[in-house]
C-alpha cells in the first residue's frame, strides 16, 4: 500500500495520508518518511503528546475510514487497512463491508476528510494552513439519494446516534442491524425493543467473539432483554465480524464506520453513508442473509455459569466507557 501511494506521489498525484495516532501506533516512522520523500503528505490525528500538553489517549480518536479519488470516487465503511482484514494474509481475517460511492455525494465525503486534515495539521505542522483548494468536480446526479453523516466529540448533536435511533423508530416492517460491538445507549436500546414490540422484524447480528472480551461480555448482558421483547439475536461464528450496517424496511440502508455503542456515538469521530431507496437496501439485505448462513441464533436463558453471568453483569456496568 505504501509503495503504491509513493508511486502515485512520484507521478504527480496529490497524495494525503491521515491516520489516527493510536489506531496506527505500530506504523513505523520509516513508512510515512518514505511517503513524504516521494512527495506525498502525511499527518497524525490526535498524537498522544504535542507541545507541553498531553492529549487523552483512549478517547476522541478518529475512527473514520475515507478514501477519495479525484473527487469523483469515494469509499467508506468498516474496513481498516491492516493485516487482520486482509484475506490474502489471514484465512480467518475480519469479515467486513465497505461501499463505493460516485457522484456529487463524494464532495461531502471529501469535505469531511479536508476538515480532519486541516485540524490535524494545526497540531502536526505548527499551524501550517490547510489547502482547501482541492478538486471538487461538478458531477451529474446519479440514481441514488445518499447523505453523508459525520459526528464526533466536537459537536454535541450526536448526528449518527440520532439518525440510527430515528431510523429505528421509523421502521414498519423490518430492522436488520449488524455491528461488531453492541453496547447500546439507553435511547438506542429503547428504540430497538419498542420496534420489536410493535411487530417489526428486528434482527441483530454480532460476532460470537469480538476482539474485546469485555465488549463481548457487555453485549451478552443485553440479549435476554432483547429476546424477551421479540428481537432475534444472531452470533456470527466464521470469523471476527466487523461490519457496521443497518437496513430499515425497503427504504433506508446505512453503512459506515460507527459501531452501535457509546464510543462511536459520542467519543470518536465517525462517518457513515445513509442511502435512501430500494436498490441499496436490497444489497444490504442480500449481504445480511448471506452472513446469517454463518451465524447461530441465540436462545433465551441460555446455559451460563454463575461466573459468566457475573462477568457479563460487571462488563455491563462499564458500558458508558466501552
Amino acid at each position: 500500500m505504501i509503495a503504491l501511494l509513493c508511486q502515485k506521489a512520484r507521478e504527480g498525484v496529490t497524495v494525503r495520508l491521515l491516520v489516527d495516532a493510536l489506531g496506527s501506533k505500530r506504523l513505523s516512522r520509516k513508512y510515512y518518511a518514505t511517503l513524504e520523500a516521494a512527495g506525498g503528505e502525511f499527518a497524525l490525528f490526535h498524537p498522544t503528546k504535542f507541545g507541553r500538553r498531553v492529549r487523552p489517549v483512549i478517547n476522541f480518536r478518529t475512527h473514520r475510514k475515507i478514501v477519495v479519488i479525484d473527487g469523483a470516487i469515494g469509499y467508506t465503511g468498516g474496513v481498516n487497512i491492516t493485516d487482520e482484514e486482509d484475506k490474502r494474509i489471514l484465512q480467518d481475517a475480519y469479515h467486513d463491508v465497505h461501499v463505493r460511492l460516485e457522484g456529487p455525494v463524494v464532495n461531502w465525503l471529501q469535505t469531511v476528510f479536508l476538515e480532519d486534515w486541516s485540524y490535524a495539521l494545526d497540531y502536526n505542522r505548527k499551524n501550517e494552513p490547510a489547502d482547501f483548494n482541492a478538486l471538487l468536480p461538478d458531477l451529474p446526479d446519479g440514481n441514488q439519494v445518499v447523505q453523508i453523516m459525520a459526528s464526533g466529540p466536537d459537536s454535541s448533536m450526536e448526528a449518527i446516534h440520532r439518525v440510527h435511533v430515528s431510523a429505528i423508530h421509523a421502521a414498519h416492517k423490518r430492522l436488520w442491524l449488524t455491528t461488531p460491538y453492541f453496547v447500546p445507549t439507553e435511547a438506542a436500546m429503547l428504540a430497538l425493543t419498542n420496534a420489536a414490540l410493535r411487530g417489526v422484524d428486528v434482527c441483530l447480528l454480532v460476532p460470537e467473539k469480538s476482539d474485546s472480551r469485555v465488549v463481548t461480555a457487555a453485549a451478552r448482558s443485553y440479549f435476554d432483554e432483547l429476546i424477551t421483547c421479540g428481537v432475534k439475536v444472531f452470533e456470527y461464528h466464521r470469523s471476527m465480524l466487523h461490519s457496521k450496517t443497518m437496513v430499515v424496511d425497503d427504504m433506508v440502508g446505512i453503512i459506515g464506520t460507527a459501531n452501535f455503542d457509546n464510543r462511536s456515538f459520542r467519543l470518536n469521530y465517525e462517518v457513515c453513508a445513509v442511502v435512501y431507496g430500494e436498490a441499496f437496501a436490497a444489497k444490504l439485505e442480500q449481504q445480511f442473509v448471506e452472513d446469517l448462513k454463518h451465524a447461530r441464533r441465540v436462545g433465551y436463558a441460555r446455559p451460563q455459569s454463575f461466573w459468566q453471568r457475573l462477568g457479563d453483569s460487571a462488563a455491563r456496568l462499564m458500558s458508558p466507557l466501552l
